[in-house]
């Protein structure tokens, strides 16, 4: 099974930073965050779209883009785009992989991008819109590396939970 390590270069919005979080929890993914953000990391939307799975997260700081490749210099790296003439199934995710994505206002930096064609994916939309929503595109990759490893790792059947929503109090 691939390792998944999901990348988010400058967020912007605290709602999607946490709904991310919640989907990293969920599957096991590694949540790696390049500032600046526009965000404090105490916020209360952030904390409230991430429930109570922030205890369950594998997180990762770093100051800038160089600061992130330094850190991490063999990265197989995915960057999702809408630039990208490659569909995000097309690609194929193995090993430790990082999938990045950009600041939900310009995506991410155009020489990045450049330097790396060969493995910018995209999610296919209609024509003429913008994007999809940040935390919605990051949840539809990290399934797509596993679907393509079988579900490896996760529960395969649904199991029946209590829970009372008091205990999601922030």
């Amino acid at each position: 099974m691939s390792k998944i390590n999901i990348v988010l270069h400058e967020p912007e919005i605290p709602q999607n930073t946490g709904n991310i979080a919640r989907t990293c929890a969920a599957t096991g993914a590694s949540l790696h965050i390049i500032k600046p953000m526009g965000f404090e990391i105490d916020d209360k939307k952030l904390k409230r779209a991430g429930l109570d799975y922030w205890h369950l997260l594998d997180i990762t700081y770093y100051e800038n883009l160089d600061d992130f490749f330094n850190k991490n210099i063999d990265a197989s790296v995915f960057y999702f785009t809408t630039k990208a003439p490659r569909k995000y199934t097309e690609a194929k995710y193995e090993g430790k992989v990082f999938l990045m994505f950009g600041k939900e206002s310009k995506g991410l930096p155009e020489p990045l991008l450049e330097k790396n064609p060969e493995t910018c994916v995209r999610i296919p939309m209609r024509p003429n819109l913008r994007s999809l929503n940040l935390s919605n595109s990051v949840a539809i990759a990290v399934y797509e590396v596993f679907r393509q490893n079988d579900f490896e790792g996760l529960l395969e059947e649904g199991t029946p939970t209590t829970f009372m929503w008091e205990d999601f109090r922030i």
